[in-house]
């Protein structure tokens, strides 16, 4: 493929989330410990049922890119956390350093010229690199839209 290398980082531009959209760092940055886990009126999850829900999703597209023993959780009730609130004090910013963690990942798969990004996984069922990277980026633009969203109905996001 001759425009490889500009496919490649349009993908990763857009799994950065450095384009049309907040990034995630910016949407979780200094996010007030006491409205984590807080759900204000008309909104259907808290900040932590998000961030988990982002690390999930984006932890098992990434391992189910990368490992043919890989085994999704449950859906859906496996991909969301069982409470509003983070466990305790350390785990929200566990939960942060995670999804970033798997986002390098997921850019690293991606970078890997080795890879073929249109080559179906050979343990999928058609899916391709390119397509999970997709995945993940449209997937965490509409959740990190909704982190933004949240934080305005919580009085705590202001503009960066």
């Amino acid at each position: 493929m001759p425009d490889g290398k500009a496919l490649r980082e349009h993908v990763l531009n857009l799994l950065k989330g450095k384009e049309a959209h907040v990034d995630f760092e910016t949407a979780i940055k200094d996010f007030p410990p006491a409205l984590q886990g807080q759900r204000p009126e008309g909104a259907e999850h808290s900040a932590w049922e998000l961030l988990e829900h982002l690390r999930i999703a984006q932890w098992d597209i990434l391992e189910f890119s990368r490992r043919a023993d890989h085994e999704s959780p449950a859906w859906p009730q496996g991909y969301w956390p069982t409470t509003p609130a983070p466990p305790d004090d350390a785990a929200w910013d566990k939960s942060v350093e995670a999804f970033g963690k798997d986002l390098r990942g997921l850019c690293s798969l991606v970078e890997d010229e080795s890879k073929d990004l249109l080559v179906p996984i050979p343990h999928g069922s058609g899916q391709t690199i390119l397509r999970e990277a997709l995945l993940a980026a449209d997937h965490n633009a509409y959740h990190i839209g909704q982190l933004v969203l949240l934080r305005r109905l919580l009085h705590a996001w202001h503009e960066r």
